[in-house]
Order: structure tokens, then sequence, then C-alpha cells
């Protein structure tokens, strides 16, 4: 009796399940169905939130909205200490493309945190916004790596690798970098930074001495970003949708467009273009807690013990308080 029970119970589920993901399929049951912009004036409202490892969503909402004939100017909210080179070079790259290609003016503003791989991205912008107490700059490049053979020793582990080539292990936890390997390194990191450099020197219009002289790491306030010539003014969300509506010479007739959220739900499971911010604390609160569990338990000790991108031979952009 009881096996019956439970054979429709599973029976019941795979039903709604089916008929979920088909109407999922055309957009109607979780909401998602396509906003399309309305507006004959809008400034399209993007936001760019957290660490940036692949740029895949927001790139793909810029993309989709900036050729839109209604959509006259494009507003970027910024929150995010930084993160992969390659991804910010292409947000800053497409950015870019919207500004001298497209001929419509972006602007970006930053209340929280604007550093490193994020400040490259937003001096694509016609204009940066900041409030004045915004950490803002961080300009420079990092690898992290760890050497822990002591801790294999301690632990009796033998560790060693066969490679091609001298420099295919570069970075390995288990043992000490050589002097090659350190000044591989290097050069990779000052090539980086070099691009970086240029960059703000060109997109700012800044003397390649007041950039080297900043270019070091350190974040400013917003209101010693604009007095450097880092940033434009200072202000909040509702100043920079003002200047977006000035600069697109919109006048008070226009509207603001938000992407819509996408509901997550259980057909979303494994979706690989989630966000970006996806090194928050928050994210893995219950697993801390001890309410879940599988393998984001690694992911989560990755995060405490701050060792996700050690000894990987991947450059970052990251906020210096990271």
């Amino acid at each position: 009796m009881k096996g019956s029970f439970f054979k429709k119970l599973v029976i019941i589920f795979l039903v709604f399940v089916g008929i979920g993901a088909l109407l999922k399929l055309s957009g109607d049951f979780f909401g998602d169905s396509e906003k399309r912009v309305t507006a004959k004036n809008t400034i399209l409202h993007l936001e760019m939130n957290g660490v940036i490892l692949n740029g895949k969503k927001f790139l793909k909402n810029l993309k989709k909205y900036r050729d839109d004939h209604k959509v006259k100017a494009i507003l970027i909210s910024i929150n995010s200490p930084g993160g992969a080179v390659g991804p910010s070079q292409e947000i800053y790259s497409e950015i870019k493309r919207v500004r001298d290609e497209i001929k419509k003016p972006v602007i970006c503003v930053s209340t929280g945190v604007m550093a490193s791989g994020a400040y490259y991205s937003a001096v694509a912008c016609d204009k940066i916004v900041v409030a004045p107490g915004a950490l803002v700059g961080s300009i420079g490049v990092i690898m992290e790596f760890a050497n822990i053979e002591k801790l294999y020793d301690w632990a009796k582990i033998s560790r060693y690798s066969i490679t091609s080539g001298k420099f295919k292990d570069s970075g390995a936890e288990y043992r000490a970098m050589r002097e090659d390997e350190r000044a591989l390194f290097q050069n990779m990191i000052d090539e980086v930074y070099g691009q970086f450099k240029t960059t703000v020197m060109q997109e700012r219009k800044l003397k390649e001495d007041v950039v080297t002289e900043y270019a070091d790491g350190r974040v400013f306030t917003g209101a010693t970003a604009v007095k450097l010539g880092f940033a434009d003014q200072e202000g909040f969300y509702e100043d920079a949708v003002k200047l977006a509506a000035e600069t697109a010479k919109l006048g008070d007739n226009y509207e603001v467009f938000e992407i819509p959220k996408k509901r997550v739900s259980i057909f979303d499971l494994g979706d690989t273009e989630r966000e970006d911010d996806v090194n928050s604390l928050a994210e893995y609160a219950d697993v801390l807690k001890g309410k879940a569990f599988g393998p984001d338990i690694e992911a989560a000790m990755k995060f405490v013990l701050r060792t996700k991108y050690l000894n990987q031979p991947l450059y970052m952009l990251p906020g210096s308080w990271e």
C-alpha cells in the first residue's frame, strides 16, 4: 500500500515537472517572458555586481539591448572589487564599442566598490559618477601562490608531477618556486599592468606620471578619485540617471529600463550562465551553518581559506582588501 502511494507521488511530481518545463520554454510560467523596451526615449540600466569571473550575463544583456533604437543612453551601476583580467578587458571593449561605434552615451555609477578589474571596465564609459565615500581604483595586477610542501611533509604525503616542459607545473603548491618561474610570472604581471595603465591614461586623459604615481594598488575614496581625475563627479544613482539623460539630450522625457530579474527554479540547476558574484560569503552561508551539503562544502572551505585561485597561472585584478 505504501509502495503504491509513493509511486503515485512520483508520477504526480514528474507530471508537474514536465508541465513546468514546457511552460518555462514559453517564458510564461515563471514570469520570464521577454520584457521589451517600449518608451521612445529609454535609458538602459545595467548592473555589474560581484567578482568578475566571466562577465557573460552582463555582456549578454548589453549586446541584447544596445542596438534598440529606443535606447538612447546606457547607465551601469557597479559594485565590484574586480576579477579576472580577460573578462574585465572584454567588458571594457564592449562598453567602448557602444560609445564609439553605436554612438550612445554610457554613464557608470558606484556607491560601493569600483576597483581594479571593475575600474578597468568603467574607464570605457563617457562619465564616471561615484559616491564621496565609494572605494575606487586599486589599479594593479596580482597572482597568488602558496607553498605548503612542509604541510605535505608533516602529513607524510609526497606529491610530484610529470610534465612536458619545465614551466608546466609552475606555481605548484608542493614545491618552492624557482627563480626562472618567478621571473616568468613577473613579466606577465608587468605586461598586463602596462595594459591597465595605458588604458587608464588614454580613457581618463591623464598624464603618465600621474597614473604611475597612483597606480600602485591603492584605493581612493570617491571624492579623492574625482579630485585626481580618476572619476568625473560625485553623486549617486539619481545623479547618474540625470547625467545620462543630459548627455543624450533627452530633457525630462525619458524612462529608465530595468533588466527583468530571472526567477530561479529547479529547472535552472546546473545553469552555467549565472551572475559573476559567486565569491560572496552570503552564497556559502547555509553551507557554513551546516544547512547544506555536497560539492559546495569544498567551495565554502576554499572561500574561508582564500585558496580558490591560489597556485593557478591566473592573473587577477582584485581590490587590495580581498
